[in-house]
């Protein structure tokens, strides 16, 4: 697994289940809310800190991802995308990397066409029964709840970055 990680230069992201815990909660105006984990969006700024790009592909469309997205830095966004094989096509010809340049995370079989063709594949806790026998790991934290903290580190210790990223934390 260790190998897999050090060649990753993207990792993608699915949102509702992934970056979330999967709950849509409109409210009686029709706003949708969401709920991201703090630690999710921190890991993935250490990630981006170290070279590695982010982006996301998510098949429903939120004006809460497009800002979240925004705070982090992340760029590549493709939303409502119902094939998520058409935007992950396109990221391949955008940043020109190899397939086994990108780590996807996903939690539900509209992922599995992606999670196949990836250098390192990850779902979350409670993703769906059907991908644990098909990707190459699976955080022991839910949707929503840091698994994407989890992976981050992992992508950042497996090339040797975690320390330099971090440093400034432990500085006194």
């Amino acid at each position: 697994m260790e190998a897999r990680l050090k060649k990753i230069r993207l990792l993608l992201l699915d949102v509702d289940g992934v970056l979330t815990d999967g709950r849509i909660i409109i409210n009686d105006r029709g706003e949708e809310t969401k709920a991201f984990h703090v630690r999710d969006g921190h890991g993935m700024k250490l990630l981006q800190r170290s070279g590695v790009k982010i982006g996301i592909i998510t098949g429903r469309s939120s004006r809460v991802v497009a800002h979240r997205m925004r705070e982090l830095g992340v760029d590549m966004v493709v939303q409502g995308s119902k094939d998520k094989r058409v935007p992950f096509e396109q990221m391949l010809k955008q940043t020109g990397l190899a397939e086994d340049e990108i780590a996807y995370v996903g939690d539900d079989l509209v992922d599995l066409p992606i999670l196949r063709r990836v250098g390192f594949a990850a779902t979350v806790a409670d993703g769906c029964d059907e991908l644990r026998d098909e990707v190459h790991f699976v955080s022991r934290y839910p949707g929503g709840g840091g698994a994407v903290r989890e992976i981050c580190e992992m992508i950042l210790k497996a090339k040797g970055d975690w320390e330099g990223v971090t440093a400034r934390y432990r500085e006194a």
